[in-house]
């Protein structure tokens, strides 16, 4: 009799990485959108506006791919955070309806990698940017490195309620500190007028369907694993518009700000840009917590897909494992090898994960996912023939690589369920 009320008080402290999140448990609105925003907050993202920034006109051109580009990350961020709030459940635990009890280790595999990798590739970026704005002796980056690993995994060990608190107070100090550096920027380049009247360099162009590829590519595996945290919403339209403007407006502020940035100074690099502008301490401030906030929400979703490929309610020593992991990529040269290039590539078979998921969860289960308490088979072969074919239409196709493969996905795992589903219920009825 005792041991039901230790086992629930376990999984409340681990933040439920095997069941899902109880109507007792859930937060309201206020408390879940600084998290998502702070989640998309990220100096990566910048870099990425800094790209798509000269090779459009200022207005309407560049305003409209941000808007497209986010709005579509957006869309898909939030129909899977409408099924997490629903359901109480992440990504990791629905694969296990979509892909199979064992297939659904191939998800727990690839975003729990990916995340680990983009933490090992933040420790490294924030060393070299310390070495470039302060003069840090390089000679000491192995401890800087440490500090800053294992330092940004904290809130993320201890969960929900540090990430809540955490995103409360630097969201909002985020977003004022980035629209002063804006401000400046604006007078630098003569606002508006200024702006518009600068001229595209040739090698600055950039086709349309590459900009947005780029814009919804760099968060898209974020979009993937949102549903850590939109899980813990009330309903799941509270968890949809939650998710929604935190990708739509976080990440899109975030794309803009990179692309505003370089316009202006020729850098979307924020630290350097506030260094320009004589505001070089608060840009070390924005830098930090522009930093922890995605760090420790990275660990955070390495930590509840390693619970899950383990079967293991031990998150918080998952959080542990997975940051002296990073670490040990950190010190091996992630950060200056074309590792990064290959976590972007995987923006392209990460999209048709989420697709295989929305098809599942409406086509399949007709909007009602079954306990995870019901055995599932091993492999879902559905599911996982869609994603291989979805994931080869994304990498092989031209036009918008994401949305390709999201598409993908979820056609195919109609036809699938039409014709292998058919199939299936006609040897039941045989048997």
């Amino acid at each position: 009799m005792q041991e039901q009320p230790i086992l629930e008080k376990v999984e409340q402290q681990e933040d439920y990485p095997l069941r899902a999140v109880p109507p007792e448990m859930r937060k309201s609105f206020w408390s879940l959108a600084p998290i998502l925003v702070g989640f998309t907050l990220y100096s990566g993202t910048l870099f990425a506006g800094g790209l798509v920034g000269p090779a459009f006109r200022f207005f309407p051109d560049l305003i409209g791919v941000i808007l497209i580009g986010n709005l579509i990350l957006g869309i898909y961020a939030a129909l899977l955070g409408y099924i997490a709030g629903e359901t109480g459940l992440n990504t990791v635990l629905m694969a296990r309806f979509s892909f199979g009890n064992i297939g659904s280790r191939w998800v727990d595999f690839i975003l729990g990698f990916t995340q680990v990798a983009w933490y090992a590739w933040g420790s490294g970026l924030i060393a070299d940017l310390l070495n470039q704005t302060i003069g840090f002796p390089k000679s000491l980056n192995w401890l800087l490195i440490v500090v800053v690993t294992y330092g940004f995994c904290i809130t993320a060990y201890f969960g929900y309620n540090a990430l809540d608190w955490l995103s409360r107070i630097a969201v909002p100090a985020i977003v004022v500190l980035m629209l002063w550096s804006l401000a400046i920027s604006t007078g630098e380049v003569g606002g508006f007028s200024g702006l518009q009247a600068q001229e595209i360099a040739p090698q600055a162009e950039m086709p349309l369907s590459a900009a947005i590829t780029l814009i919804v590519g760099t968060f898209i595996s974020g979009g993937t694993q949102a549903t850590n945290w939109s899980r813990f919403a009330r309903s799941g339209k509270m968890a949809a518009i939650a998710t929604l403007l935190a990708f739509f407006l976080g990440n899109g502020f975030l794309i803009f700000s990179g692309a505003y940035s370089s316009l202006a100074y020729g850098d979307s690099d924020i630290v350097k840009v506030m260094m320009k502008q004589g505001l070089l301490v608060w840009g070390l401030i924005l830098f930090v917590l522009n930093m922890w906030t995605t760090q420790d929400n990275t660990m955070y979703a390495f930590s509840v897909a390693g619970s899950h490929a383990f079967r293991t309610e031990k998150r918080h020593l998952l959080v542990l494992g997975g940051t002296t992991l990073a670490l040990a990529l950190t010190l091996g040269g992630i950060y200056g090898s074309q590792f990064v290039n290959f976590l972007v590539l995987l923006g392209t078979f990460i999209p048709p994960i989420g697709g295989i998921i929305m098809a599942n969860y409406w086509l399949g289960h007709r909007g009602q996912f079954p306990s995870l308490d019901e055995v599932q088979p091993p492999f879902n072969w559905i599911g996982i023939l869609s994603y291989i074919a979805a994931s080869a239409i994304a990498y092989y196709t031209p036009g918008i690589k994401p949305i390709n493969g999201i598409i993908a996905a979820v056609i195919i795992y109609f036809v699938l369920e039409k014709v292998m589903g058919q199939k299936e219920q006609g040897m039941k009825n045989k048997e």
